[in-house]
């Protein structure tokens, strides 16, 4: 059996759509963030398509009018990975982006949902994976930052 379940084709995840209710007050919330516009493109009243990329980042997000059927702030747990999670978080704040304190999970390995669990501060061993920060988008799309400095081996 391969090590690669699909034909020896890599399979890379390229685009995250998100929901959105004001397409405008997106695309200016995640240009603030000092992410890339890639696409605007509208073909009619009912179909509008935004892509973004954060910056450093291979996979982009799409937002818009008529690309997905999920409500609004409905995703959640989206993963931002950065190298000094203190100076990704006051970068943001510096922003007028509302961030999260940093944190660490009580249990030592991930996060929880939701603010259960979370400890004030970065992991007290400075692990890589396991210091957070997060923000939310205008319309309650949740994303984290995720302090990693060496990644794990074939990540």
């Amino acid at each position: 059996m391969s090590s690669n379940p699909v034909n020896g084709q890599t399979m890379k995840l390229e685009v995250v759509v998100l929901p959105v209710s004001d397409v405008d007050r997106s695309k200016d919330f995640y240009k603030t963030l000092g992410w890339r516009l890639d696409a605007d493109f509208v073909t009619g009243e009912d179909f509008r398509v935004i892509q973004l990329t954060p910056p450093g980042s291979e996979a982009s997000i799409i937002f818009g009018k008529g690309v997905t059927s999920a409500a609004p702030g409905s995703v959640q747990g989206l993963h931002l990975i950065v190298y000094d999670i203190e100076a990704a978080r006051t970068e943001l704040v510096n922003q007028g982006i509302e961030v999260s304190e940093v944190f660490h999970d009580a249990g030592g390995i991930f996060h929880r949902a939701g603010t259960e669990g979370r400890v004030t501060g970065s992991d007290p061993e400075h692990r890589d994976y396991a210091s957070f920060a997060s923000f939310s988008d205008p319309d309650g799309n949740g994303w984290v930052l995720q302090e990693v400095k060496t990644r794990a081996p074939g990540r």
